[in-house]
């Protein structure tokens, strides 16, 4: 093989390999990190400032269940589906420091509240017609009855959590 062959062949493996490490982790991320500079303030005044990270979700919309059809109504069972929506709650991460209130040994407090998985599904809305299915017994037309709106309720669940740290040095 020559060096030109084995030159492009290593060119066109090298591009290749990068795309698709750009593209692999970037599908991937579920929060942006943002952190916080203050270490200007920090300079300018000659004293320890507070630390501040902070963690930014990106929401993901996913797509709707599909209507369900139930014998006897006209319309399906959740005229309007409920959207789900999948991310993150936001993350702080924060350490500053305090005077000596408790003792020598506590000089810094530190909060941490990583982000957290969260669910949700948005508002439904369930309807049906004034009239029944085609009856037989009437010649093929349908009957009258009561009809029928409904809101499902929305939905969120998650499970937040965060860390409170004193101590020397955080």
């Amino acid at each position: 093989m020559k060096s030109t062959t084995r030159g492009t062949l290593a060119a066109v493996v090298t591009g290749v390999a990068a795309a698709v490490g750009a593209a692999a982790p970037a599908a991937a991320v579920d929060s942006v990190p943002v952190p916080v500079p203050l270490d200007g303030i920090s300079k300018s005044l000659n004293m320890e400032v507070p630390k501040l990270g902070l963690e930014v979700p990106l929401l993901k919309p996913g797509a709707p269940e599909g209507p369900r059809y139930v014998t006897g109504r006209l319309l399906p069972e959740r005229t309007l589906p409920q959207l789900p929506v999948t991310g993150s709650l936001p993350g702080a991460d924060l350490r500053a420091p305090v005077p000596h209130v408790l003792g020598d040994d506590f000089d810094h407090v530190g909060v941490g509240a990583p982000a957290s998985d969260l669910r949700t599904l948005g508002p439904g809305l369930a309807l049906d017609a004034p009239l029944t299915a085609p009856n037989p017994d009437n010649f093929g037309l349908p009957d009258l009855k009561l009809p029928q709106a409904g809101v499902v309720a929305p939905v969120l669940q998650t499970v937040p959590g965060a860390d409170l740290g004193l101590g020397p040095g955080l």
